[in-house]
């Protein structure tokens, strides 16, 4: 494991951080001895530092419970967030803060987040609230030790944010699809600049440069360098470049803790060769011609009144256009309607819910209307009328 120093504090923080916001779940919560076996792994393999978040359900107590068990507190950070757009009063900090330490099963925080803070507005919202003075007098406790905040915006709000207190980290997606968009490379750089921390989350855009790559992608990558997998090629572009401290991976599956650790073991910044940056620009612009909803699939969105699954109806959307459309008719017929309960878009009631939590800002009422036409056309009414007697037997 590689490890990049924290230029705020001088920790020596894993280039390979661990994202808990996707645990496997089964049977109506997340599958604790599964996650502990990737989360050992993990953490045998070098990795210290461990993200989650209040909203995550079951995220903290699950990580919690690791720590208890395994004994292993003084051996790794923990990163969680408190949910600062539900903070309407003073005595919701501690209510939220205190509530993540029991779920945690720990007395302090080693870098807490404000999360989804994007904009300086939303920064003097919480300052009118005292938030100055709590996140003081917090770290004066002990509790906290490292403040920052996660962001979801465009560069120009990101650098107001980073201006606008004395943060201590900042956490920002970044990924070779949002070189120039999100905070950005502009923003990565005037944060580093700075001599800020800046840990990374969605370095594989939710996996869709993993899974979601077209063919074209893929061929463009495979001509550079055969071999080496779409993971390997979208965290190496991440950690090219210096101004990163900690990139995080929702990893899942212990084959996957086993290939990003690898790979956090070789990539330095500054290792990627002119000929391999090419093929990162070849491989964007086919997947841009076929992406047509940029969702991550991170389920902020959720849950929808009335039930909608947006991110597999945008995920079976976007793989109608990159594989074909009976292969996107058939991934959304399987995944939304060939249901007990259904999920698919034609269900959406425009309520707007969904929007209000959206990171990437996505219009999605108006796309559930394209995923709608696009998918929901006379041959899947056909396949979902004759659903009930299919599910019945």
């Amino acid at each position: 494991m590689q490890y990049r120093v924290n230029p705020k504090n001088g920790e020596r923080l894993s280039a390979l951080g661990f994202g808990c916001m996707r645990f496997t779940r089964g049977g109506g919560g997340i599958d604790q001895d599964k996650a502990n076996r990737e989360l050992a792994l993990a953490l045998e393999k070098g990795v210290n530092y461990f993200d989650t978040a209040y909203i995550y359900p079951g995220s903290e107590a699950c990580l919690g419970a690791f720590i208890k068990a395994y004994g292993c507190r003084d051996r790794l950070n923990i990163a969680t967030k408190l949910p600062q757009y539900r903070v309407n009063r003073p005595g919701d900090f501690d209510r939220f803060f205190d509530e993540e330490l029991a779920r945690l099963g720990t007395d302090r925080v080693d870098y807490y987040l404000m999360h989804m803070l994007n904009d300086a507005a939303s920064w003097e919202r919480l300052k009118g609230l005292g938030a100055e003075e709590w996140i003081a007098r917090k770290k004066a406790e002990g509790a906290i030790r490292n403040i920052g905040f996660s962001f979801h915006g465009g560069t120009l709000q990101f650098k107001a944010l980073v201006d606008a207190f004395d943060w201590d980290f900042c956490q920002i997606q970044f990924n070779y699809m949002d070189e120039r968009s999100q905070a950005g490379v502009d923003g990565l750089e005037y944060a580093g600049a700075k001599g800020l921390p800046v840990i990374i989350m969605e370095p594989l855009r939710g996996g869709k440069l993993v899974g979601g790559l077209p063919q074209a992608a893929r061929k463009a990558f495979d001509a550079a360098l055969p071999g080496r997998s779409p993971a390997d090629w979208g965290l190496r572009w991440v950690w090219n470049h210096p101004q990163v401290t900690v990139v995080l991976s929702g990893m899942n599956d212990v084959s996957q803790v086993e290939e990003n650790c690898r790979i956090a073991a070789e990539a330095t910044p500054g290792h990627l060769s002119p000929g391999e940056l090419a093929a990162y620009e070849r491989a964007l612009q086919a997947i841009l011609k076929t992406t047509k909803v940029g969702c991550t699939g991170c389920g902020y969105c959720r849950p929808c009144p009335r039930g909608v699954d947006i991110p597999t109806c945008f995920a079976a959307y976007n793989a109608s256009y990159a594989d074909g459309l009976f292969t996107g008719m058939r991934e959304y017929m399987m995944c939304t309607t060939l249901r007990k309960v259904r999920s698919n878009a034609g269900l959406c009631v425009k309520c707007g819910k969904c929007e209000q939590h959206c990171p990437q800002h996505i219009d999605i009422r108006n796309q559930l209307d394209n995923v709608k036409k696009r998918l929901e056309n006379p041959i899947y009414k056909i396949a979902a009328w004759g659903a009930p007697k299919i599910l019945k037997y």
